[in-house]
């Protein structure tokens, strides 16, 4: 393949890549002088416009290719991914456009495309080395993202548990990934399963199974290794924070189950009750409980809305790997599903949470009381991204939920892991009651005597009223995606439909 060819397969990220250079010219040389408002405007449309293109680029010009053994692979699925990616970023953008946290708007719009680029290029990669690097360049942008308000402290500690953990995510990865080089001779991950598929699980391919585990679960918060979420949540510009809580995410947990599904095929081992058996499978099932209690029983205690949103997020962690254990094309496309409508009800969870800071200056529970009579928009988009986290009917989080459950059910081990299915069930009811704490003081609790009045700008309560839209919409009719991703994923070599 030529190197004219590869261009064109990566002209989305191009186009992207050239967006963030755009909006960064713009803001320096011709947006200064203006009013701050219709500066952050104009560069999240420079921007958006730039996401808008490469996504009509990859609707109108489907590509089909596999570049160098898996360095770059363009296909159905990852183009659905790459999709999801820059409409997460777009929303990203547009609810940064009424915050106040930093003066260098065309800096900041330029992280949030490079790193969905980093994004974009992990997708996209079934090469170890390259899923490596982009790691790293989607790692870096949300390092100096996290860490973008400079009048806030608390930006600066988050930022560095991020990046100091993050560190360590990433010497554990590479361990891993390197041990498996070393057991395979090969970085394509389909070559390595092919290599060690039949072999017997020795020490030497244990290790490298857990480091990988170990450094993939910092990236998407799994218990034990969340310490970082909680604080990098609360202390993040609330953009950033909704940023690495929807797209890092769908990111992550894509190219996890890429790793595990394709590259581990052969050692997956079996969770299933009274017939356990060495392998990835029984690791995940430990992890993934573990989230899900530690997750949901610690966002119960939390005052602060955005801590409890980090709790949620590493409760939500669990209910995606749960997804996993089955390894399947119908786990796999269960899986995408879920944190796709999860990234899009976190975003605009996050959007609420930072209208009601601009105007309360803080986002504890008490900061919300009789929301409802204040901003009644504001309020009904935060029920129905709050009963969706929460997994209610009809809503997107609820099919996501079934959807994961049904995979984890129907996969080769059977009832096998109805056990972590029961765990999962009974954890959702535990998560409805802090969802509805939060309810409870929109809707119930008055507010206090002193509330000042809250004005949410009508562009923002369009912004947050179309992700509420969207949430509704995939709750109500889920095959307007599901569908796509599930024929997507039976396409993929190396999966095979259960």
């Amino acid at each position: 393949m030529s190197y004219l060819s590869l261009l064109r397969l990566a002209i989305p990220e191009t186009i992207v890549v050239m967006a963030a250079l755009a909006a960064l010219a713009a803001d320096l040389w011709y947006l200064r002088e203006l009013d701050s408002t219709m500066r952050r405007l104009i560069g999240a449309m420079i921007a958006s416009i730039g996401c808008v293109a490469a996504i009509g680029w990859m609707l109108l010009m489907p590509e089909h290719a596999n570049y160098l053994t898996g360095t770059l692979v363009v296909d159905p699925l990852t183009q659905l991914v790459k999709v999801a990616l820059l409409v997460l970023a777009i929303f990203t953008l547009l609810i940064s456009v009424q915050t106040t946290f930093t003066n260098h708007v065309g800096e900041y719009n330029a992280l949030v495309l490079l790193a969905t680029v980093g994004m974009m290029f992990l997708v996209s990669s079934e090469d170890i080395l390259m899923i490596f690097i982009s790691l790293e360049l989607t790692s870096l942008s949300l390092y100096i993202l996290t860490a973008f308000n400079k009048r806030n402290v608390k930006s600066a500690e988050a930022a560095l548990k991020y990046f100091l953990f993050g560190g360590l995510s990433a010497a554990f990865t590479l361990f891993g990934l390197s041990l498996l080089y070393g057991l395979s001779n090969s970085t394509n991950l389909g070559e390595i399963a092919n290599a060690l598929k039949g072999a017997k699980l020795d020490a030497l391919f244990i290790v490298a199974i857990v480091m990988t585990v170990i450094g993939f679960g910092f990236k998407v918060a799994a218990v034990p290794f969340h310490f970082w979420a909680p604080d990098a949540y609360e202390g993040a510009p609330t953009p950033s924070a909704a940023f690495i809580a929807s797209g890092s995410k769908v990111a992550s947990f894509f190219v996890f189950a890429k790793v595990l599904i394709l590259g581990f095929a052969g050692a997956e081992g079996s969770g299933a009750w009274r017939d356990y058996a060495p392998g990835w499978v029984p690791v995940l099932a430990l992890v993934a409980t573990a989230s899900m209690l530690l997750g949901n029983f610690a966002a119960i205690v939390q005052s602060s809305v955005r801590r409890l949103l980090a709790y949620s997020a590493i409760a939500h962690a669990g209910y995606m790997l749960l997804g996993l254990l089955s390894h399947g094309a119908a786990s796999f496309s269960s899986v995408v599903f879920y944190v796709v409508t999860y990234g899009l009800t976190t975003l605009g969870a996050f959007g609420v949470v930072s209208v009601v800071e601009k105007s309360t200056g803080g986002d504890k529970l008490s900061d919300f009381a009789g929301l409802s009579r204040r901003a009644p928009v504001l309020s009904f988009c935060m029920m129905i991204f709050m009963l969706s986290l929460a997994g209610i009917p009809p809503l997107a989080g609820f099919f996501g939920k079934f959807y994961l459950f049904t995979a984890a059910l129907s996969g080769p081990q059977g009832m096998g892991l109805v056990w972590t299915v029961i765990a999962g069930i009974a954890l959702s009811a535990v998560s409805l009651y802090y969802y509805l704490q939060v309810l409870k003081q929109i809707y119930i609790t008055a507010p206090a005597p002193t509330a000042a009045p809250l004005k949410a700008p009508a562009f923002e309560q369009v912004v947050l009223g179309l992700l509420a839209l969207a949430v509704v919409i995939l709750g109500c009719a889920p095959n307007l995606l599901l569908g796509h991703l599930q024929h997507a994923v039976e396409g993929m070599i190396g999966l095979v439909s259960h």
